[in-house]
């Protein structure tokens, strides 16, 4: 029997194992249980935005730039921060004299429009009421030697003038419909950009609710993951006790195997040692005999040959082994009388199995746990309800989203009022351009024929009719020049005070930043449009900053500075609710009473064996009679020489009698001698096999015995230490998940959500609109036709001066011919007189 150092070497495993138990049993290893994995959040920020506005490049671009630098010519003043904080918080306080004071220039401007509109009607009038006389206009009386000079002078400078006007009402007619086509699309933006805002601001809200509800992302995962905790934490101790569970059980399936050998050869000892006793009293008086008579015969006189060496022989015929000698093993079978009563193999395949089952077994025995566990997950903290009920601004949220949509909802019918008025001042805009332009062509058109008639005035055959057309032509020019002087004027100068304010006092300090220094200057805003106390806000913000912020692209968070204003950190402190379900996961349990390791019956299989005695016995006596033969003298060897001396002898009585004994004693070691040896071979094989493994036998029984004692006992403290271990670990992996939450929504709410790019963008398109595409076209007209309408005066003058060159001359400068051609002078007559 070898299989002994085979069972001590699981043995020694085992006590290894054991401490290597108790260290992995002691030590949180959350490598079975794993990280939490990656979480994907849906982004709750709504993308926002507002595309930006921009005038493209055009040929008008220099016009604009030349209005604005003579707007900076007529508006030397600053921006009057003072009046407009007084204008904006006590009306009652603003003194008119600073109001004149800051408007100079454009006081300036309304005296010259005022001069212009009672100097140039009156002049009209008055050159009306003269023409009505015949005292003003008319015609050159005398021809003299610079009346060429003169005409040729006056001519050009009309023409000059007339191109002046020309492209002033060019200018006028192309600045005056592109301020009525920018005005839809502005006018248009309007709503867009208000419900922009009204999105920006009503969003906050839903998008905040938005991410409390992801909430449910990481309690899904959670919850699906309690499907399955109590088979890893079954699977965990299962993987930590399997070291010391599969050793252990092996040991006592290979013991109990040692045992039933041990049992067999027992038996077989006891079994054999019986009939080699009942074999040796039959074999002895046989052997006994035997010899008498071989030493009777071979004690005759007549013996031939080597009679007295098979003599010797046949004396010393007599048996060797006696086992009546050996000790008794009646005591030890009868303390192992009905060993092995339980079935070893059987009994550690069970185990094996329950052991095995053991993650089943955890997720039944934790199902009402997890049951619990589940709803405390399906709950949600507190905080995370109130996220956007406790957000700053939320109430002044709604109110301001209502307030927009108020706004854009009443400021449709005012916007439709302005494109009306607009459609208005485009058509008396177009009314006047196209009286300058009218003006504009009487001008060439009087020039033209006036030249016309001039070129053919040396023909004595020619008409003066195509140069009284052209004087004609020239003061109906006038004519209209006075009679639409004044509304010219006024529309000039209404538009001219509107946009030069609009582009002076707003969108210049626009650009230069001084509207937002002023805003940002405590005392200059009233507190109803204090944005800090709108928003509700602890802290003082920056406009400016705001909106430099803003036009980067940051969110709410950072430009309202709401760190200071919202703890949102309390809002996303989850401690409570992770601490219940720390509770919840100290409460499982695991019942290991399952695991017997060792049956009833298998244990008093192994105490027998433990109490029984057999390493006691005297195994040395058995091996003393086994290593003696059967009987001391070879039979065959003596019953061959027997059957040599008998044809050796010459007494054939003699011979035949020896010959009888060999071959009786050839028979009788066949039938007693030889079954006498197979059973001392047997007996020899037991004996080997119950001396070398019945002292390992009973060390490896009481080890076992040992070993299974202190594990049963052990193995609830061991199995609850594993399962806090791994209950922290499952716990700090599914805390992972809601730490994944926590951080998005600390990033969502901080950086993502109510971007206030559209704010930015909203003032940069309202300053475009009201700047680029609508100021500037705007005052672009008035210039121009203020412009027409100046030049209007030295086209009266010169038209005025030039039309009497295109009349016919009363009487011409006589010549250096004599008297005699004075003489013969017919005067032509005319049909044109005044």
């Amino acid at each position: 029997m070898r299989h002994a150092p085979a069972l001590l070497a699981p043995l020694l495993g085992l006590g290894l194992g054991l401490a290597l138990s108790q260290l992995v049993a002691g030590a949180t290893d959350c490598k079975s249980i794993g990280l939490a994995e990656h979480l994907a959040f849906t982004p709750a920020a709504r993308a926002r935005w507002l595309a930006p506005r921009v005038r493209a490049p055009g040929p008008l671009d220099s016009l604009y730039g030349t209005v604005r630098r003579f707007l900076s010519v007529v508006q030397l003043n600053p921006f009057p921060a003072e009046l407009v904080k007084a204008l904006l918080n006590e009306l009652a306080s603003v003194k008119v004299n600073e109001v004149v004071q800051y408007e100079a220039g454009y006081v300036v401007c309304a005296v010259i429009t005022g001069l212009y509109l009672l100097l140039v009607p009156a002049t009209g009038l008055c050159f009306c009421c003269c023409r009505c006389r015949r005292r003003c206009g008319g015609r050159v009386k005398t021809e003299h030697k610079a009346l060429a000079c003169e005409r040729t002078a006056l001519m050009a400078f009309l023409l000059l003038t007339t191109l002046v006007l020309l492209i002033g009402v060019v200018c006028a007619f192309v600045t005056n419909q592109r301020t009525h086509e920018q005005m839809g699309p502005s006018i248009e933006a309007v709503p867009e950009t208000l419900l922009s805002l009204q999105g920006l601001v009503s969003d906050v809200p839903q998008e905040l609710q938005a991410v409390a509800q992801q909430f449910s992302l990481p309690q899904e995962r959670v919850s699906e993951e309690l499907n399955g905790v109590g088979v890893s934490i079954g699977s965990a101790i299962h993987t930590q006790l399997k070291s010391t569970m599969y050793p252990l059980l092996a040991a006592v399936g290979s013991l109990g195997q040692a045992l039933q050998v041990s049992m067999h050869h027992l038996q077989a000892l006891n079994s054999t040692v019986v009939e080699l006793q009942a074999g040796q009293q039959d074999l002895e008086p046989a052997v006994r005999e035997h010899r008498d008579r071989l030493i009777e015969l071979l004690q005759e006189a007549g013996c031939q040959g080597d009679c007295a060496g098979a003599l010797s022989r046949a004396r010393i015929l007599e048996l060797a082994a006696d086992f009546s000698q050996v000790p008794s093993v009646d005591h030890v079978l009868h303390r192992l009388k009905g060993v092995p009563e339980a079935n070893f193999s059987s009994m550690v395949q069970e185990e094996n199995s329950t052991f095995n089952a053991l993650p089943a077994l955890a997720a039944m025995q934790m199902a009402s746990v997890v049951q619990e566990l589940k709803k405390a997950v399906g709950q949600q903290p507190e905080g995370l309800r109130t996220l956007a009920e406790g957000f700053p601004g939320s109430e002044a949220a709604s109110r301001w989203a209502q307030a927009l949509q108020e706004v854009e909802e009443s400021s449709r019918p005012y916007l439709q009022e302005v494109q009306r008025y607009e459609t208005y001042r485009w058509i008396v805009g177009c009314v006047l351009c196209s009286v300058v332009l009218l003006v504009v062509l009487c001008n060439l058109l009087g020039l033209n024929l006036g030249i016309w008639g001039l070129s053919a005035r040396e023909d004595p055959s020619h008409s003066e009719a195509k140069g009284e057309a052209g004087a004609r032509f020239l003061m109906a020019g006038v004519g209209l020049s006075f009679l639409f002087a004044a509304p010219l004027i006024l529309l000039v100068f209404a538009t001219f005070l509107v946009g030069g304010n609009v582009q002076t006092l707003v969108c210049r300090s626009w650009e230069s930043g001084e509207l937002f220094e002023f805003a940002d200057t405590p005392g200059n805003l009233p507190p109803s449009m204090n944005l800090s106390h709108l928003l509700g806000l602890r802290k003082n913000i920056s406009i400016h900053q705001a909106y430099r912020q803003c036009k980067e692209g940051a969110a709410l968070w950072t430009v309202l500075q709401l760190n200071d204003s919202y703890n949102l950190e309390e809002h996303l402190d989850i401690s409570q609710y992770t601490n219940k379900l720390q509770q919840e996961l100290q409460s499982l349990k695991i019942d290991t009473q399952s695991l017997d390791l060792l049956s009833s019956a298998a244990r008093r299989d192994l105490e027998a064996l433990q109490s029984s005695g057999l390493q006691h016995i005297h195994y040395p006596d058995f091996l003393v009679q086994i290593q003696r033969p059967v009987v001391k003298t070879s039979m065959e060897q003596l019953a061959q020489e027997l059957e040599g001396l008998a044809q050796a002898q010459g007494n054939s009585l003699l011979g035949q009698r020896l010959q009888e004994e060999a071959h009786g004693l050839r028979n009788l070691h066949q039938e007693k001698v030889v079954p006498q040896q197979s059973l001392v071979a047997k007996l020899n094989v037991s004996i080997r096999a119950l001396e070398s493994s019945a002292p390992n036998l009973q060390l490896e029984t009481s080890d076992v015995l040992a070993n299974v004692t202190y594990l049963k006992g052990e193995l609830p403290a061991w199995a609850t230490r594993i399962l806090r271990n791994v209950s922290e670990c499952f716990l700090a992996r599914e805390m992972g998940y809601f730490s994944q939450y926590v951080a998005w929504v600390r990033e969502e709410v901080t950086q993502r959500i109510a971007t206030c790019q559209p704010l930015s963008g909203a003032l940069d398109n309202s300053r475009v609109i009201l700047c680029d595409m609508t100021a500037d076209p705007w005052n672009a007209f008035w210039f121009c036709l203020g412009w027409c309408t100046f030049f209007l005066i030295p086209s009266i003058i010169f038209a005025v001066k030039t039309s009497k060159y295109f009349r016919p001359i009363r009487k011409r400068l006589s010549s250096t011919s004599s008297e005699e051609t004075q003489l013969f002078h017919i005067p032509r007559v005319t049909s044109l007189k005044l």
